[in-house]
């Protein structure tokens, strides 16, 4: 008998409506507040802490879920309310998967915690590969990391962009390039801790979408971490950078390692943006009448409200199944994982853009709420690889072929 079901277990179920109605009580309300103000929401994000939900131990509780399934789950419900708050509520996972992908067991049970602190103390934390001239050429990172074995520091430089919670977290993970002339296999991720001398925001953005979100830029001035904060350690570093020169295979490369496991959980948040457009939209469409009649009741809404619905399933289930095979050690022969995070992503802004589309003149307008579901949406074909760079990873997968 197999295993394989889409049937949830109690656990989970209990876990998405606790989620749920956080997101529909708490995030949803807020959601268009924050987003005119721009703003890091912190009373959300300390109210989520408050009851749990911001916290090492619940994600922790989710990354140990068997299926995978969980911490997209989650994320789907979170983005349901509003995206731009969820990320800034999970946003510091994406530096949580950056040293669970690279880090030794001890520097994983030293900076995760960290990463969130306590209800009375919250902390958030950042993960940063992309550079100015360095976004989806992540092999052209100009950002240093250059060893002083006299103190056992490293000496950071450099300037990371689009970075959420950039600046402001306590904690930073960044990847930075330690041997140039090895491009992205001479690259590795440093911790730098709260407080240290030498790093500071930069620019912060002003985004059409996720506007909750903080994204910033983040210097590096000779910013000295301990040798400690090297992810992995040096002795193993040596051996990649060595292996490397000679021109023997590598292990993963730090940005990629990480990526390889957030892209299902973005592709979750998609889905969850998706699922909210089509929802509102279908309500509407059965109380708005024209000519006498609800407009479902004609094929040319209630066809694409079908198509809605299919297409926002089809990419629950290529995230799903992507989550269940990273975390089932199931390698990503196909790159599974980002098709999950191009069609999820992908079909956000369409499925949003059909939603207005219903909506008329009123989706198009603030006082409803799918004209921000349509802005938030757009960045998911963009960050942690654009549309073009997952099809690039999924050709080049398909046909062992290193296609440019």
């Amino acid at each position: 008998m197999s295993d394989f079901s889409l049937e949830l277990n109690e656990d989970q179920l209990q876990i998405v409506k606790w989620v749920h109605e956080f997101a529909e009580n708490v995030v949803r309300p807020a959601g268009p507040e924050w987003d005119e103000r721009e703003e890091t929401p912190w009373p959300i994000i300390q109210e989520a802490a408050n009851n749990g939900l911001y916290s090492f131990d619940f994600v922790a509780q989710c990354f140990s879920d068997p299926t995978g399934l969980l911490m997209c789950l989650v994320n789907e419900e979170m983005s349901w309310g509003d995206a731009g708050i969820a990320l800034a509520i999970f946003g510091s996972t994406l530096a949580v998967a950056g040293i669970f992908a690279n880090g030794t067991p001890d520097q994983i049970g030293e900076w995760i915690p960290q990463c969130f602190g306590t209800p009375d103390d919250v902390k958030l934390a950042a993960f940063g590969v992309s550079e100015p001239d360095a976004g989806s050429d992540v092999s052209s990172l100009k950002s240093r990391a250059v060893y002083d074995e006299a103190k056992d520091e490293w000496v950071l430089n450099g300037t990371k962009t689009w970075i959420t919670n950039g600046g402001i977290a306590n904690t930073h993970v960044l990847v930075l390039s330690v041997d140039p002339s090895l491009g992205s296999r001479g690259q590795a991720s440093f911790v730098v801790p709260e407080g240290t001398p030498g790093i500071s925001q930069g620019q912060k953005f002003k985004k059409m979408g996720i506007r909750a979100s903080h994204t910033a830029e983040v210097v590096l001035d000779d910013c000295r971490v301990p040798g400690r904060c090297l992810l992995g350690g040096k002795e193993k570093l040596d051996e990649r950078l060595a292996r490397a020169k000679e021109g023997k295979k590598t292990s993963t490369q730090a940005a990629m390692a990480t990526f390889e496991a957030s892209r299902p959980i973005v592709g979750a948040q998609a889905v969850g943006i998706a699922r909210a457009a089509y929802e509102y939209a279908l309500e509407y469409a059965k109380e708005r009448k024209q000519f006498g009649r609800a407009i479902i009741e004609n094929q040319a809404i209630a066809f694409k409200l079908a198509d809605m619905k299919m297409h926002t399933d089809a990419a629950r289930l290529l995230v799903h199944r992507a989550a269940n095979m990273a975390s089932t050690g199931k390698k990503f022969e196909n790159g599974e994982g980002s098709m999950s995070k191009l069609y999820a992503g992908e079909n956000a802004v369409w499925v949003t853009d059909q939603a207005i589309q219903i909506l008329g003149g009123y989706g198009y307008v603030r006082e409803n709420p799918v004209e921000q579901w349509h802005r938030d949406s757009k960045i998911y074909t963009i960050f942690e690889g654009t549309s073009e760079i997952q099809r690039l990873v999924i050709s080049r997968a398909i046909s062992g072929i290193h296609i440019n």
